[in-house]
């Protein structure tokens, strides 16, 4: 997806695409076969995703302007909210972890400058704190013809069917879109190990054995659109944003396109790409003009653009890379469940602790597939990402394991083993294994600092501003030199003021409601007014609908021209008194204009519907801190 493509979608540009990645993979075969990939060469590198924000430290819109001041090595993405910077490769040796913290930290440094100049900040973290359904816009998307490409051909294959998600954590979230900006919630930190084609099988099985306990480590994505899930959601949330199978082949075993895996390899890399090809459709093809079977037979070296390209679109968290270095093709093994940050010095310490504990556990365990199950290895990856350091690990030998033991007690060992197996600095070995430690001992990964923080902040401010502290603090102490796990906790005053968290509904409205349907006794209306003091009780249908409105106003109008005779009003429905046309917003709508609606229809609240369904509610009540504010502001002005 590096490079930008002009869609081809007719049914022969298909066609001409599936019979050039068909050429591709003999070609690859051909070059396994004659031994042409190189080897006896260890290449680290690294991409860096990272999100901008704004003003209410929310996400913003403004990578294009950012991108046109810093040019290579930066990158777009698929929103405008978020940007990639690709690091140098470099040999597995001497200071290569510690020249990749100076690269990133120095690349990062440009980023902010450019940032700043449009008036943001960069923020490193899996997902964004602030994000809010209504970022996630097509009007957001960055202006490439790959990403529209790339949104269209999903919607394709999706036969125009809603994007779902359904995260269950200590909140839940269900949420239903409209496009592939889903997926721009995720930034991770990618890491790579170049891999001879004779080692590929057991250091790929590896990777994927260890893939549970390092990413427990790692963990720093623990929210949502402010709801409490997995400790690392970019999982799950990545995995359903790109899911293109429909609900109606429950009866067959349909592979996701973003996923771990169903068995170890056996033979080769082209284990992984054959069943790629045969298992997911062409999504996205472009014009090839490479003949790679030529290109060899004049003795050179092909690019497999349509290989690359397809295996671009399937989304394996150990994904096998082709490349050409130096004139040479290579094999890597892209890690891609790591998240991004919460620091620099985090996210190379994860980086080195994946590299030394893939090449310390084939040293150690050589074929890891006669130690171990797969399904173990699966099962670990998904208890990680809900439960961070808190799962359990299912290790070799059958036995059962905390995540904190199986890390401090096998795998840091492991690691060190690696790296100093190809002469990585003691130094450097102390430095990032030491962060690594000392982070699973303190049990502060990113997603529990964000989550503690939080809870710090429980009666304090609205939900928006708790969000912005978090997000806020975590701007300012990722570039101070600290890893994450040495982070106080945020407290809000770091949100920037009261102002930049009443900007839009979406940071202040009630989301936990209480409603009733059309054909319910108005009884019940009455009940949940006084039960749960509310001046208001919203009217949705079986759909989640909004079709009216009852005010505390309507029920004592009710009463007062009842006649008090017993059981009068027993029997009557909610439609019979509710507003079937109440005012409403959206979650984006201002607050000065919601206001204003408020004012000019002479109502006290406004429902807040978003694509027709009831998502919320604002009333007088909400406006409340921001009077008390501006008074206070006001009194203190005249002091």
């Amino acid at each position: 997806m590096g490079q930008d493509l002009v869609p081809e979608q007719n049914p022969e540009s298909f066609r001409a695409f599936t019979r050039a990645l068909l050429k591709d993979l003999q070609a690859l075969e051909r070059m396994l076969a004659s031994g042409m990939i190189e080897s006896g060469v260890r290449r680290i590198g690294a991409e860096q995703e990272f999100f901008l924000v704004g003003k209410g430290w929310r996400p913003s819109p403004k990578g294009v302007e950012v991108l046109e001041r810093l040019g290579e090595p930066f990158t777009p993405e698929l929103a405008r909210f978020n940007l990639e910077v690709n690091l140098d490769p470099a040999l597995l040796e001497g200071t290569a972890f510690s020249d990749m913290e100076k690269q990133l930290d120095r690349l990062l440094k440009q980023a902010r400058e450019a940032a700043r100049a449009e008036g943001a900040e960069v923020c490193l973290t899996g997902i964004l704190p602030t994000l809010a359904k209504s970022d996630l816009s097509l009007d957001n998307i960055t202006p490439r013809a790959r990403y529209y490409a790339l949104n269209d051909a999903l919607d394709r294959m999706r036969n125009g069917a809603v994007y779902r998600l359904r995260i269950e954590g200590t909140d839940e979230l269900l949420v239903e879109h409209d496009s592939v900006m889903l997926e721009s919630c995720n930034t991770s930190a990618q890491v790579h190990l170049q891999v001879s084609a004779e080692e590929f099988v057991p250091f790929y099985n590896m990777a994927q054995a260890i893939t549970g306990p390092v990413l427990a480590a790692a963990v720093n994505s623990p929210l949502l659109f402010g709801k409490r899930l997995w400790a690392e959601t970019r999982i799950a949330l990545f995995q359903q944003s790109l899911d293109t199978r429909s609900g109606a082949m429950h009866l067959r075993d349909v592979a996701p396109r973003v996923r771990f895996g169903d068995r170890w390899i056996r033979d080769s890399v082209v284990d992984l790409f054959q069943e790629d090809i045969a298992r997911f459709r062409v999504l996205l093809a472009s014009k090839v003009d490479e003949d790679p079977l030529e290109v060899l037979e004049q003795g050179g070296v092909p690019k497999l653009k349509a290989l690359q390209l397809h295996n671009s679109t399937v989304y394996r968290w150990n994904r096998p890379c082709y490349g050409i270095s130096e004139g040479k093709p290579h094999l890597r093994i892209e890690c891609r469940t790591l998240p991004s940050g919460p620091t620099v010095l985090d996210e190379v310490a994860n980086a080195a602790f994946w590299i030394g504990a893939v090449i310390g556990g084939v040293e150690e365990y050589g074929d890891i597939t006669q130690a171990m199950d797969f399904d173990d290895a699966k099962g670990n990856c998904a208890a990680a990402a809900k439960l961070g350091l808190k799962a359990a690990m299912n290790w070799v030998g059958g036995r059962t394991v905390s995540a904190p033991d199986l890390v401090l007690g096998t795998l840091l060992p492991l690691a060190r083993r690696g790296l100093d197996k190809y002469g990585v600095r003691p130094e450097d070995i102390d430095r990032y294994l030491g962060v690594i430690q000392d982070r699973v001992e303190s049990g502060q990964t990113g997603a529990t600092w964000t989550l503690r923080s939080l809870a710090k902040m429980r009666d304090q401010g609205t939900r928006g501003e708790r969000l912005a502290a978090v997000t806020a603090a975590s701007v300012r102490l990722q570039q101070e030199a600290g890893p994450g796990h040495e982070w106080p906790l945020a407290e809000l005053d770091e949100a920037g003021g009261w102002k930049l968290n009443y900007l839009r509904v979406e940071q202040y409205m009630t989301s936990y409601l209480f409603t009733v349907h059309e054909d319910e006794l108005v009884q019940m209306v009455a009940f949940l007014m006084d039960r749960k003091q509310i001046r208001h009780v919203l009217v949705e249908d079986d759909d989640h609908s909004l079709v009216g409105l009852v005010s505390y106003r309507s029920v004592l109008r009710l009463i007062s021209q009842s006649t008090g005779r017993p059981g009068e009003n027993d029997e009557r429905p909610v439609k019979t008194i509710m507003d079937r046309d109440p005012v409403t917003v959206t979650p984006e709508t201002p607050t000065l204009r919601a206001i204003e609606l408020m004012r000019d229809h002479k109502v006290s609240c406004l429902p807040v519907v978003d694509q027709g369904k009831l998502v919320g509610i604002v009333s007088e009540r909400d406006f409340m801190p921001i009077a008390y504010q501006l008074l206070e502001e006001r009194l203190r002005e005249e002091e």
